[in-house]
């Protein structure tokens, strides 16, 4: 098993709403404003069309439930949607509080994304295993992402 660099991703998102504390913990909606891919064999935009419904529990741990739309540079469009953890650490929420930046590496931030397309330069990505890591940038967060092969 080999991970192969397929992009990297920055969400541009709005202040989250805060749904208050429910059943299954603290739920906060980051709607996605826009942002940026770019990577070997993927670039292009993401468009204002998607959310991540995160839900965080007692201990602080994030569930994230993203949804988006990428538009690749020659006009594709891209479904993209994943589950993934957050852990809210001390750095997460210092950065979060003061719009400041985390590294990859700083908190356990890792996703699943999946891939939907019609477009057929890009099935290949409707039959890929991906893994991601996260970090917090101020009113985004950046992802990459890659692909896992048997290479």
């Amino acid at each position: 098993m080999k991970l192969e660099p397929l992009m990297t991703y920055r969400a541009d998102l709005r202040p989250p709403v805060a749904v208050g504390k429910g059943p299954f913990g603290e739920r906060r909606i980051f709607d996605v404003v826009g942002g940026t891919a770019q990577g070997p064999r993927i670039s292009g935009k993401l468009l204002p069309s998607g959310a991540d419904w995160l839900l965080v529990d007692e201990a602080g741990t994030g569930r994230l439930d993203v949804r988006g739309t990428l538009q690749t540079d020659d006009g594709a469009h891209i479904y993209i949607y994943y589950h993934g953890v957050l852990e809210i650490n001390e750095k997460v929420n210092e950065a979060l509080s003061k719009g400041e930046t985390t590294e990859f590496g700083d908190t356990y931030f890792m996703t699943q994304p999946r891939f939907e397309t019609g477009d057929p330069r890009y099935d290949w990505l409707n039959r890929i295993v991906a893994v991601a890591e996260g970090r917090v940038l101020p009113n985004a967060v950046e992802y990459r992402v890659f692909e896992i092969t048997n290479d």
